[in-house]
């Protein structure tokens, strides 16, 4: 299965995570530290949702569930 939101879809994002960021002696060493890949999971979260009349269950983030339940097309949040 995706790890993609069903309504605006957000999904994995790989982004650089500098290992040794911090610090004050080590000057040259932040040039020299290793970059390692990161992974920017959204929260998605499996949602009932009433859409004209039905209910279907459907993958939400979390953005997509607030501005759902402010539409009125989620009355109460139920998680399997």
């Amino acid at each position: 299965m995706a790890y993609i939101c069903d309504n605006c879809g957000k999904a994995i994002v790989y982004g650089r995570q500098s290992t040794h960021g911090r610090g004050v002696a080590g000057k040259r060493w932040k040039k020299r530290a290793q970059k390692t890949l990161k992974i920017f999971k959204p929260n998605l979260q499996k949602i009932a949702v009433v859409m004209d009349g039905k209910r279907t269950q459907m993958k939400l983030c979390a953005s997509c569930i607030s501005r759902f339940r402010k539409d009125g097309k989620i009355k109460k949040i139920s998680l399997p």
